[in-house]
């Protein structure tokens, strides 16, 4: 009986392959169901198309929506966003106080757009390099974190008093970290690990730019709502919804899509050619 097992084994193992032997039995062996999602074969990184960074600075008083950059890389990101803030939200010669996490570049994007050059007084070789100045308010929030969990928090204040910065500026980023939430709530797009991503790079932005205005004239925020004043006979507080774009005083109501699709936004720029 032994005899004929070993010859059974034999048999197996000298057949040839795409055969199936009379006396071949199930083996354990490893399957990989489904292996990890990476680059597709034949599409490359290119201006164009491949892995893309969104960035958002937001107002913390009145979570409005400030600025919005989509670059390659998030210093690319970075120094799109400190460009619009200068250019468009009325902060011309200093930065407006801000907090970040420690990733980004915004430190250097920050002495890219607003930082000098120092006056030559002579001595030794010019200088060359932008340096901070007078005024600034800037710290990071570096998260540490172990195994997936978060394991420590460190406050760096960058750029002025520790304790003044920390006092108008606030040492936390929830609420950009509560609004990108929402944005890929909001945003099909955004979602991780999804087949509803952005095939071109223009509708990735025209999808943020509308997501955006949503956010600013129609969504309410619980956290903005203002109580107003009870009658003797109001048994319950009454309060009123405001959106961040009334918070920041920009309207006056919370706007309907159909009102935000029938206004027409008169251009910066006219072309007159």
């Amino acid at each position: 009986m032994v005899e004929r097992r070993r010859r059974a084994r034999r048999a197996d193992r000298g057949s040839s392959f795409g055969e199936l032997s009379p006396h071949s039995r199930p083996t354990r062996r490893h399957v990989d169901l489904c292996r990890q999602q990476r680059r597709k074969r034949g599409y490359q990184e290119t201006d164009e198309h491949g892995t893309f960074w969104r960035g958002i600075a937001i107002d913390s008083d009145t979570r409005l929506r400030v600025g919005r950059a989509v670059g390659k890389t998030e210093e690319e990101v970075a120094r799109e966003l400190m460009a619009q803030l200068k250019d468009r939200r009325g902060h011309p010669d200093v930065p407006p106080g801000m907090a970040s996490d420690g990733k980004g570049g915004y430190r250097e994007a920050l002495l890219q757009t607003w930082g000098q050059v120092p006056e030559y007084r002579g001595v030794g070789r010019p200088p060359t390099l932008k340096r901070s100045q007078p005024g600034w308010r800037y710290l990071q929030v570096i998260k540490s974190r172990s195994e997936g969990r978060l394991t420590n928090v460190t406050i760096k204040v960058v750029y002025g008093n520790p304790q003044e910065v920390v006092d108008s500026v606030g040492a936390h980023t929830a609420y950009v970290e509560r609004t990108n939430l929402t944005a890929r709530q909001m945003n099909g797009r955004l979602v991780r690990k999804t087949l509803s991503y952005s095939k071109q790079l223009e509708a990735l932005e025209a999808s943020c730019a509308w997501e955006d205005w949503v956010y600013n004239l129609t969504r309410p925020l619980k956290t903005l709502a203002l109580e107003l004043e009870a009658s003797a006979e109001a048994k319950r507080r009454r309060w009123k919804r405001r959106t961040p774009a009334m918070a920041a005083e920009l309207t006056d109501h919370i706007w309907t899509i159909k009102e935000l699709f029938s206004t027409v936004i008169v251009p910066q720029v006219i072309n007159t050619k």
